[in-house]
């Protein structure tokens, strides 16, 4: 029988298989030297099947109940993108392998619950404190070592409106330490590749939190007290609408056009 095999622009990344009883039976099937099976492209590009990957079989499973049909299919042969991870049988997009086994060595433990630096603190217009997601990584390094932690990406990206979101864990020392949802915003199609960065660096700020990085910026004492010390709240201008607003900056910073005090 012979194997469609759908090609995008990068090269081979899908392929879906036509079953021969669903052809239309007025034209007839030419086999080609051409002709390549489903199996043999999801072997080579090692796709997971649904026998090989409880993952893959779930997910076969919720695809045929969405058509209908309750039995369990096959997806080495359905729309996948091999390039991503996650789809691959990697074990770390669904294990929490080490989880909660034993707390880390004092060393590492000091340099992840260390006091916040007060000067790399940042505050957004609307008054929230936040600690560029640089910061975090640099923490990690420290703490880690570069290479000794990662997020794993645990599905695909999802778009509601104008928001995209993405599911990572973080995975420090071969140790599954928390799970988080990203999310960025995008105004258009243009904005998507800077806009899973932005979802990835997001996830990254939430699952910090369990390990105490910068925890003093989710305690409302430390909030209230940092902001009566180093920030102001004021009214602000806009240069070309000329719309009034109250915003929060540090003390030590000026108002950025268009913005600014009259």
């Amino acid at each position: 029988r012979t194997a469609y095999v759908q090609y995008q622009a990068r090269g081979l990344s899908s392929v879906r298989v036509i079953p021969a009883t669903k052809r239309p039976t007025s034209t007839p099937v030419k086999e080609s030297s051409s002709s390549v099976h489903a199996s043999e492209v999801a072997e080579e590009l090692h796709i997971p099947s649904a026998s090989s990957s409880p993952a893959v079989a779930a997910f076969g499973g919720e695809l045929g109940s969405r058509n209908g049909n309750a039995e369990n299919h096959d997806l080495s042969g359905s729309l996948f993108n091999p390039d991503e991870g996650y789809l691959q049988g990697s074990h770390w997009s669904t294990s929490f392998q080490g989880m909660a086994t034993q707390p880390f060595e004092s060393r590492i433990s000091e340099l992840l619950m260390a006091p916040v630096t007060e000067s790399d603190i940042e505050i957004k217009p609307d008054g929230l404190l936040y600690l560029p997601e640089i910061k975090y990584r640099r923490i990690l390094n420290r703490a880690f070592g570069p290479g000794g932690w990662g997020l794993v990406p645990r599905g695909a990206h999802s778009v509601s409106g104008r928001t995209l979101s993405r599911e990572y864990a973080l995975v420090c020392l071969g140790r599954f330490i928390s799970q988080a949802r990203g999310e960025q915003d995008f105004f258009d199609e243009s904005g998507l590749a800077t806009a899973t960065e932005g979802c990835k660096s997001n996830a990254l700020v939430r699952c910090c939190k369990d390990l105490g990085v910068a925890s003093e910026l989710w305690d409302p004492a430390f909030i209230t007290q940092f902001k009566a010390k180093r920030c102001v709240e004021e009214w602000v201008t806009h240069a070309v609408k000329g719309s009034k607003k109250r915003m929060w900056r540090l003390k030590e910073r000026q108002w950025d056009y268009p913005w600014a005090k009259k």
